[in-house]
């Protein structure tokens, strides 16, 4: 039996966990170690602060789903491991295996400038959600201007985007919109770059969408320190504001960092193949935001990343796990499908409305790619919610 132990368990692990289970059956031995017993929708947390949904609504537990598939599930920290002696240590135990698959999702660099951490909200966590949900019911009684974006080295813009369009529907809902100067701040060389050297038509769409709700944009600005009141930009521009909300960077986790065998990149991320198997040890694998990818385009004159959404980190997954049974059965030809070349499949939340985005590839060149805005309602983007906690819920990994 080869034992494959897998780190992480959300959308790049738990596809993975699932399908080497299904596809191995009793031939695999499948554990995973998370230190979070919830499969969260992370997507949905940009409703969160505004009363749309709850955590609950958008997370289950995950151990009952992998018991029955078969999956031995440890709730564990993975602190670091020795691919010598093929173990990964936790904080509770010595866990070995034949391969292992790093999903671990990212570390939140804070850090990215002086007072981002204390005086900015983030959204991408559910306790940063909810700090947000009480911070803006305070910010109501005594309204004034906003700043929302993405720091320097950030590369999860659609979220921010996302964020944005629904403070500003919140803000007109609560009937204190023309007291609100609110402002959008971003490294993107333009509107609409998104980390993927935009769509076809997206900064035109942006633009217009900006001065149809009166939003204030800066392009190709990083920050270059928050304060309680204001953020100043690296161009020296102070913005005031009262409620602040910025992306920070993304950075390998400590299991990564502590484990200098992998030889991760500077900023924690395993260097793989097209087939996300580790450039120098065979029996590592990478999904997800952990897997290191080279952008195709340069950044202007303020550094940012490209994105890592859920749709890459479900596809990249299923390779790795269709590339682990076709090894163990002593096959050559793997699977190959670079991170730029997974179709890009979006649907970004536009305050009670939306924008589709399609593309055969992530980046380009690309042979179509296209923006479609449904000016009436989000229900492409609560279908899709609806669906992946579905389909995740029941194990059924193998579908798209």
């Amino acid at each position: 039996m080869t034992t494959t132990v897998v780190v992480g368990g959300n959308f790049a692990g738990m596809t993975a966990a699932l399908e080497v289970k299904r596809k191995g059956k009793d031939q695999h031995k499948v554990i995973m170690i998370d230190k979070s017993p919830l499969f969260l929708f992370i997507p949905s947390l940009i409703w969160v602060p505004f009363g749309r949904r709850e955590i609950k609504d958008i997370s289950f537990r995950k151990d009952e789903i992998l018991k029955k598939k078969g999956i031995d599930f440890k709730i564990a920290e993975a602190l670091k491991v020795d691919v010598k002696k093929q173990v990964v240590i936790t904080n509770n135990e010595e866990v070995y295996y034949d391969n292992l698959v790093i999903a671990t999702g990212p570390k939140v660099k804070y850090d990215a400038a002086p007072g981002v951490e204390e005086f900015a909200y983030y959204v991408g966590t559910p306790n940063g959600a909810l700090k947000i949900r009480k911070a803006l019911e305070e910010f109501k009684q005594s309204p004034g201007p906003i700043v929302i974006g993405a720091t320097q080295n950030a590369g999860c813009m659609g979220a921010a985007y996302g964020f944005l369009f629904n403070i500003e529907k919140w803000l007109r809902e609560q009937q204190i919109r023309k007291k609100v100067d609110l402002y959008w701040i971003t490294p993107e060389t333009f509107l609409g770059h998104f980390g993927i050297d935009g769509i076809t038509g997206g900064e035109t769409m942006l633009k217009s969408f900006m001065k149809m709700f009166n939003i204030h944009y800066r392009t190709e600005v990083g920050v270059k320190e928050v304060k309680r009141d204001k953020v100043i930009l690296t161009t020296d521009e102070e913005l005031p504001s009262k409620f602040t909300m910025l992306m920070p960077p993304f950075i390998g986790v400590d299991f990564v960092s502590n484990s200098p065998e992998l030889k991760a990149t500077a900023t924690g991320y395993i260097p793989v193949t097209d087939d996300y198997r580790h450039m120098e040890i065979p029996n590592v694998w990478a999904a997800g935001i952990a897997v290191d990818v080279k952008l195709p385009f340069k950044p202007g004159k303020v550094p940012f990343s490209g994105p890592k959404t859920g749709y890459p980190s479900d596809e990249t997954g299923k390779i790795v796990a269709e590339n682990i049974i076709r090894v163990s059965e002593g096959k050559t030809e793997l699977k190959k499908k670079s991170w730029g070349k997974i179709p890009g499949i979006c649907i970004m939340d536009a305050g009670k409305k939306e924008v589709i985005i399609l593309s055969d590839k992530l980046f380009k060149p690309r042979k179509f790619a296209i923006m479609i805005p449904n000016i009436f309602y989000d229900f492409s983007k609560i279908l899709f919610e609806k669906y992946f906690l579905w389909k995740t819920k029941k194990g059924y990994s193998y579908l798209p």
